[in-house]
């Protein structure tokens, strides 16, 4: 679900009536080359850099939610990650993967799930989440987003969210965004966490569009 610019295969709007996640990114993945999908970065540098921020090790356990098809998780492990767990909407994002892991993809935990409705069974040392959030809209789908949230991290734990930006993009692959600076986006989860880091940073997209993205570092109470 990590989405960054409005792709051109799915660029029809959807109406909230009838939209079906599910069946939405599936189609996105399947139906545009990896590297053509407009979050597409062939280094996840904002996300290295906030783990670096945080002085994370490379054998923290660590989710990532809305994984698509990033490739954070093949240079992570190329850094000497052991336990690393991607949550994915788009069970087709997860073929794109494991298809460029080859054997490595057997290190990974695979997790085909609605974020805002996973219930994790287990905790991890760092959520990360590269355009996810920002696509939650509703109130209850960011209700259910901490809720997992919660469940999945332990005091000293680490949290990392990017959205776009209060001047970024206001729509993403059909779909509308919350846009966030970095006090709106410490707000949504202050109640756990404390503000670590904040900033911005700018995605170049393959097209060549930039969009400014606000990104924090927050580690829970």
């Amino acid at each position: 679900m990590r989405r960054l610019a409005t792709d051109s295969k799915a660029a029809a709007d959807i109406r909230a009536s009838d939209f079906d996640a599910t069946k939405h990114w599936g189609r996105v993945y399947r139906t545009t080359p990896d590297d053509s999908v407009s979050w597409y970065e062939p280094e996840p540098r904002a996300s290295l850099e906030a783990l670096a921020l945080a002085g994370i090790p490379p054998g923290a356990a660590l989710v990532d939610v809305g994984a698509g098809s990033s490739r954070l998780v093949e240079h992570l492990l190329d850094r000497g990650a052991t336990d690393l767990c991607v949550v994915d909407i788009a069970a087709t994002a997860f073929e794109t993967s494991r298809a460029r892991l080859g054997p490595r993809a057997t290190q990974v935990d695979w997790v085909v799930a609605d974020v805002t409705a996973w219930r994790p069974e287990r905790s991890f040392d760092v959520w990360h989440d590269r355009a996810l959030f920002h696509f939650l809209t509703d109130p209850a789908q960011r209700d259910g987003y901490r809720a997992a949230l919660r469940r999945a991290t332990v005091p000293g734990g680490w949290l990392i969210v990017a959205t776009f930006a209060a001047d970024g993009p206001e729509r993403c692959s059909g779909l509308p965004v919350r846009r966030y600076d970095g006090p709106g986006l410490v707000a949504e989860f202050d109640e756990d966490f404390t503000a670590h880091d904040v900033w911005r940073d700018a995605h170049r997209s393959p097209s060549g569009t930039i969009q400014p993205f606000t990104w924090v570092v927050m580690r829970r109470r």
